[in-house]
């Protein structure tokens, strides 16, 4: 990853950063000019059901060995999460810094220092 697509820098030079900016923009829209305008007035239950689809049509296309069509749900799926963090007011960079906070921490580790089995 370059400097530029740090995620810890603050900067928007990466692909999810010009992506929420742009959903960002269609909050507030007229909901026949955009899916994700038409999402935003739908609210947030709709939109989480939509990450769910997503989420379940990804692993369809993965347990079948479809790789492009994961490579495309994938992104919907990303999609999607970004409108629900949009959603609820969440700013990517507190993910982005919650990742940078786990980096070098084994997952077996993260997981017993939140209570997880």
């Amino acid at each position: 990853m370059s400097n530029s697509e740090d995620a810890t820098d603050g900067g928007t030079d990466h692909v999810l950063d010009r992506l929420f900016a742009v959903i960002e923009s269609r909050r507030g829209a007229d909901k026949n000019s955009s899916n994700t305008a038409k999402l935003f007035h739908k609210g947030t239950g709709k939109i989480a059901q939509k990450l769910g689809e997503e989420a379940v049509e990804t692993v369809i296309e993965a347990v079948a060995g479809n790789d492009e069509a994961v490579i495309a749900e994938s992104a919907d799926l990303l999609y999607h999460l970004l409108v629900l963090w949009a959603a609820r007011g969440i700013d990517p960079r507190l993910v982005w810094a919650a990742l940078e906070a786990r980096r070098g921490e084994s997952g077996i580790a993260e997981k017993a220092r939140r209570g997880e089995d």
